[in-house]
């Protein structure tokens, strides 16, 4: 499948270097299962669904997974070592992660890092894509407190090319579900979510269930290859308990719809559900990579922020309501100057069926 089909221009001035204040005025595209549209705010959800409906969020935390430092000197050589960036993206131990480092080229196994002030890691392998493993001196809960003290909020490059991350981003950017540490981005169609908000959709009759998707840094990396067949996903973390699996079985049998708050809610449902659509516990690995053609199993409508040109996230929603649909949304918020990406605008996307 040609890439270039998700490709669109968008003004550099749509893309949001803050979120709007409060969360739930955030503007809202509908995409109904006609292709029809409606503009809307986040705060109209209660009356956009109905009762039944099953709210499906992602409980992930974000770390402070962006760590500068330098190369400690080779043995011999004066002076200080480079300057090196280190992302972290994913655990392999209790003193481990893969990261991506930046520049990579000036990394070798076996080379030792000085991390902020006192981080102390050491290149354990060297991969493709300025992919490396560190191994760090601490461990366990000693280093995820050493992370959290010298690490930064890991803002999307779109946004960090424009500004460096700072305190109001500790806040804004972590969802109003986040719990379990682990992730390296938000998933951001949580970030709309207000205590005002979730008590309407109670009042509403709407209920709230919980999955863990642990965002990786892949979710930044562009698809450089020319047919998305030959894209290789990263995989990540996800989790789904028994009773939340039974919970969403019995509502969806008795008629009630599945509404995924994320491309990562829906990722982790459809990697639990069968071909009839009934999800199971899950716990492991997901490099599930949706592209139009695939046969949606266990979501019905997707409430997600806009994405970026030629992304594999572009392309999940191109599945769910057609390329062409997309398109016209995409070009519809853009006309109406929507504000994209992390900290911007969503739409509520109504599958057809």
């Amino acid at each position: 499948m040609d890439v270039s089909l998700f490709d669109f221009d968008l003004p550099e001035d749509l893309i949001a270097l803050r979120p709007v204040n409060p969360r739930d005025s955030a503007r809202l595209l509908v995409v109904c299962e006609d292709g029809s549209i409606e503009h809307r705010v986040i705060r109209d959800l209660p009356e956009l669904l109905r009762k039944g409906d099953m709210l499906v969020v992602n409980d992930t935390k974000v770390i402070r997974a962006r760590l500068r430092g330098r190369r400690t000197p080779k043995p011999g050589v004066a002076g200080e070592g480079p300057s090196i960036e280190i992302m972290l993206h994913k655990r392999t131990a209790l003193d481990s992660f893969l990261a991506f480092a930046r520049p990579a080229r000036k990394l070798s196994e076996g080379d030792v890092l000085r991390l902020g002030q006192s981080l102390d890691a050491q290149i354990v392998s060297c991969g493709e894509a300025g992919e490396v493993e560190v191994a760090f001196k601490l461990s366990g809960t000693e280093l995820d407190l050493a992370i959290a003290r010298e690490g930064e909020i890991p803002l999307p490059p779109y946004i960090a090319g424009k500004r460096k991350a700072d305190a109001r981003d500790v806040s804004d950017y972590q969802t109003a579900f986040a719990k379990y540490e682990g992730s390296v981005a938000a998933p951001t169609a949580g970030l709309h979510f207000t205590p005002r908000l979730l008590s309407h959709l109670q009042d509403a009759g709407i209920s709230l269930e919980k999955v863990t998707l642990h965002v990786g840094a892949g979710t930044f990396l562009p698809v450089t290859a020319n047919d998305a067949r030959d894209h290789k996903m990263h995989a990540e973390r996800a989790d789904l308990d028994a009773v939340t699996a039974e919970r969403l079985n019995v509502s969806r049998v008795a008629g009630s719809r599945t509404v995924a708050v994320g491309t990562t809610s829906l990722r982790t449902l459809e990697s639990a559900a069968d071909d009839s659509g009934e999800v199971a516990a899950f716990s492991g690995e997901t490099d599930i990579f949706i592209t139009p053609g695939y046969r949606f199993k266990a979501v019905d409508v997707l409430l997600t922020n806009f994405h970026l040109p030629r992304s594999t996230l572009f392309m999940l929603v191109s599945a769910f309501m057609g390329s062409d649909t997309m398109k016209r949304a995409y070009a519809e918020a853009i006309r109406e100057h929507y504000r994209f990406y992390s900290y911007g605008d969503a739409c509520l996307l109504f599958r057809p069926r």
